[in-house]
């Protein structure tokens, strides 16, 4: 029985469970909720990895790269390539939501939301640094446990040979993280089925009704930004055609959808960008926390776009060519800005709906589909994250042998 279930390709398990999770909690939603614990259990086996695969993961990758210099243009490419996309995202945004009337045919009812205090420039950049660095890795602040383990790697560096058995010691862990994540992942099934079960079961398609051009807006900008813009990169500085891509992050973008979690993705996108993008571990392992982290072009590139302007609709405002100039400009600041600040996309939403002027009221009129927008976001986001790791890496000569490249994981 195992040994027929192995012999189907990983990511048609997880695609089938996904139908069948969405069968389930259509056809029969109280058997689809009951179903949630099984997501639950896989959400939990995912973030008892991220912080010690993080932390073993950047040490190790920063020893390897040894090369002050080229660690230096490594951060500069990937950084400048994830403002890029972002910048992007926005006009994608923006440019739907101004062409498409989003304006529900029925009268919408406020969710109650609870007020999101906006943190400081300051307050953001003290969150970087952690007071107590093991408090960091049990509360899983994933940003904290990047600087941390970001210098421990460095002064493991400087110190060369005493800071050796040290270096030896984490790189070993780091490979005892990889192979507990290749076990825990074999769930992705379980947990799809129980996510999306849930999902279905407990929202519905009846919630949507009213918002479905809003959401139909999102989803389409979404999928422009993966498409074109992900897949033109891949082509074009890649060095892959965008069908072996996407075919290999298949299984990672529904893990990334069905979460809803950049960072509980990470094990899974780890996986596809090393073993099926070619993707040398040492990069995959810096670049794919620190997008996590920052890269939020469904968060704080599409998704703040199209909100601003379906509340600007919605509240009958106007809005300027100028509005829309700051909709971009602090949606794409506003995503590195609140890196590691919990519920990043409500954040951005609030930044940008205070500086355009629009009435914060607005967002409790979508905070009842959220889960359904962060699908959506999240799976940009990730689908990013694994764009950036294969076109810099290919830039800089950090591809394994390819000749495994986009087989299917079994």
């Amino acid at each position: 029985m195992f040994k027929a279930w192995f012999a189907i390709p990983f990511w048609q398990r997880v695609l089938g469970a996904f139908v069948l999770g969405m069968l389930i909690g259509g056809l029969a939603p109280e058997v689809g909720v009951a179903l949630k614990p099984l997501g639950d259990l896989f959400i939990k086996a995912i973030k008892m990895l991220v912080a010690p695969l993080i932390f073993c993961a950047i040490v190790s990758a920063i020893t390897d790269l040894n090369d002050g210099k080229k660690l230096g243009r490594l951060g500069a490419k990937t950084i400048g390539l994830f403002m890029l996309t972002a910048i992007i995202a926005s006009a994608i945004g923006l440019t739907l939501a101004s062409l498409i009337d989003m304006s529900p045919a029925d009268t919408l009812t406020a969710t109650e939301q609870n007020e999101k205090q906006i943190p400081g420039i300051a307050q953001v950049f003290l969150n970087f640094v952690p007071s107590n660095p093991f408090a960091a890795l049990t509360e899983g602040n994933v940003l904290q446990i990047v600087v941390f383990a970001a210098l421990v790697g460095i002064a493991i560096q400087r110190l060369k040979g005493k800071g050796e058995p040290l270096r030896k010691t984490i790189k070993s862990g780091a490979e005892v993280m990889y192979e507990i994540t290749r076990m825990v992942l074999q769930l992705t099934p379980i947990g799809v089925l129980g996510l999306m079960s849930w999902v279905i079961g407990e929202y519905g398609f009846s919630t949507l009704l009213p918002l479905a051009k809003f959401v139909g807006v999102i989803y389409l900008a979404c999928l422009i930004h993966i498409v074109v813009v992900y897949g033109g990169l891949i082509r074009t500085a890649g060095g892959m055609s965008p069908w072996q891509f996407f075919k290999a992050v298949f299984d990672a973008q529904i893990v990334a959808f069905t979460t809803c979690s950049s960072f509980g993705s990470l094990p899974a996108a780890h996986r596809a960008v090393t073993e099926r993008l070619g993707v040398s571990k040492d990069y995959a392992s810096f670049v794919l926390p620190l997008g996590a982290t920052i890269n939020m072009d469904g968060c704080g590139g599409i998704y703040p776009a199209v909100a601003s302007i379906f509340i600007a609709q919605l509240y009958g405002i106007p809005l300027e060519s100028m509005d829309y100039g700051l909709i971009m400009l602090t949606a794409t600041l506003a995503s590195v800005g609140t890196a590691g600040v919990p519920g990043t996309a409500l954040v951005m939403l609030t930044v940008t709906l205070n500086v355009i002027g629009l009435p914060l009221e607005g967002i409790a009129f979508i905070a009842a589909i959220d889960r359904i927008i962060d699908m959506a976001r999240t799976l940009t986001n990730v689908t990013g994250d694994m764009m950036v790791s294969r076109v810099v890496a290919r830039s800089e000569n950090l591809l394994q042998d390819q000749t495994h490249l986009a087989t299917e994981s079994k």
